[in-house]
C-alpha cells in the first residue's frame, strides 16, 4: 500500500482528527491546515485546527475563525488522528508536540527535505513548492475535488511559500494553481491582501528595520533586526514582521538577507533570504534551524551582537565557497 492509499485509509476511518501546524505559522502552515479543514467538512469529517497564535494576515480564510487558538490544549481523548502539517521536526510544534503520541494515530504531511519522519505516516514531498501542494496532491488521492473555500487556503500557502511565484515553482505548481482558478478564487485579491495591504505602524516598522540595515561583504549580505521594545511601542507583534527581510534581499548587489527578530524570551529568531547561489538553508542548520535553498530560518539564544559576528561569519564562508568554484 502507497503513503497516499493509507493516508486516505486513516482519514476515513477516522472519526476525530486534530490538526497542527509549527509554531509562528507562516501563510503555507495556515493556508494548508485551513485548506484540510474546509475539504474535510465538505465530506463531513469532523476535524478542529489547533495554533495557539494565527497570523492575523490570513484572518480572511475560510475557516479562520474556526481555528482553535490559545495556549489552552485540546483534549487528547477527543481525536483518533492528529496531523501535522509543514512540520519538519516535533520541536517546531511547541506545546502542541506531545499530541504525537498522545493520540492513537499521526500522520506529517510536509515538503521540507529535513523531515525528521516522526509520524506513524509521512508523506515528505520536497520537491513540492509548499505544504499546500502536497495537500492537493492528498485530496486528489481521496477523490475529494477542490471547492473554493479549499482553493482559497491553498492558493494562499503556495502563493506564500513561492514569494508570490519567485521560486521553488515548478510545472506542477503552476497546474494546481489553474485548478484552484477554476473553483472561481479571486487570485488577485488574495495577492493584494497578503503582499500590499498594510497598516501605517506596519509601515513605520519598516522605516526602522531600513534606518537599521546594514551591507556587509562588499553589499553581498544585508543585515537589519527589531527588538520586542519597537514591536511593544509600535503595538504590534511577530506577526508584522512579515517580509521584513525582503527589504534587504531586493538590494540589487545583495545576495543573503539577514533579519534578526527579538522574542520575549530574549532570543532572536532569523530569516535568512538568498537571490542565486548561496543555499541559506546550509547556515540555517548550523545553527539549529532549516528550510529551503533560498529561505530558511532559525533562533538562538545570544546578544544581537554575537548573533550578527556568528551568522555573518558563516554566510562569509558560503560566499567565499561559491567564489572559489566559479574559479
Amino acid at each position: 500500500m502507497s503513503v497516499l492509499d493509507t493516508i486516505n485509509e486513516k482519514i476515513n476511518k477516522s472519526n476525530s482528527i486534530l490538526i497542527l501546524t509549527h509554531e509562528n505559522p507562516d501563510g503555507d502552515a495556515i493556508g494548508s491546515s485551513l485548506g484540510l479543514y474546509n475539504a474535510l467538512k465538505k465530506i463531513e469529517k469532523k476535524s478542529t485546527v489547533y495554533i495557539p497564535v494565527p497570523d492575523k494576515t490570513y484572518s480572511f480564510l475560510p475557516g479562520f475563525n474556526e481555528i482553535l487558538m490559545g495556549d489552552s490544549l485540546p483534549n487528547a481523548s477527543d481525536y483518533d488522528l492528529v496531523v501535522t502539517l509543514d512540520t519538519s521536526d516535533l520541536n517546531r510544534l511547541g506545546i502542541a508536540q506531545s499530541f504525537i503520541s498522545d493520540i492513537e494515530d499521526s500522520i506529517c504531511i510536509d515538503h521540507h527535505i529535513t523531515n525528521q519522519n516522526y509520524a506513524d505516516v509521512n508523506y515528505i514531498n520536497a520537491v513540492a513548492s509548499s505544504t499546500s501542494e502536497n495537500i492537493m496532491v492528498v485530496l486528489a488521492s481521496m477523490g475529494i475535488a477542490i471547492n473554493k473555500e479549499t482553493g482559497e487556503c491553498l492558493y494562499t500557502g503556495i502563493l506564500t511559500d513561492t514569494g508570490g511565484f519567485r521560486y521553488s515553482c515548478n510545472p506542477e505548481t503552476m497546474e494546481m494553481v489553474a485548478t484552484i482558478m477554476e473553483t472561481g478564487v479571486n487570485i488577485s485579491k488574495i495577492y493584494r491582501t497578503i503582499f500590499d495591504v498594510t497598516t501605517f505602524n506596519r509601515t513605520k516598522l519598516r522605516g526602522i528595520c531600513i534606518d537599521r540595515l546594514e551591507l556587509l561583504e562588499d553589499g553581498k549580505i544585508a543585515f537589519t533586526y527589531v527588538l520586542l521594545d519597537d514591536l511593544n511601542k509600535l503595538e504590534l507583534d511577530e506577526s508584522d514582521c512579515e517580509g521584513i527581510v525582503n527589504i534587504g534581499r531586493d538590494i540589487d548587489t545583495v545576495e543573503v538577507s539577514i533579519f534578526a527578530k527579538e522574542r520575549e524570551d530574549g532570543s532572536f529568531k532569523l530569516s535568512l533570504r538568498s537571490n542565486n547561489y548561496v543555499d541559506i538553508s546550509v547556515s540555517a542548520s548550523k545553527f539549529g534551524g532549516g528550510g529551503h535553498v533560498r529561505a530558511a530560518g532559525c533562533e538562538i539564544n545570544m546578544t544581537l551582537e554575537q548573533i550578527k559576528q556568528m551568522i555573518v561569519d558563516e554566510i562569509k564562508k558560503q560566499l567565499k565557497n561559491e567564489e572559489k568554484t566559479e574559479e
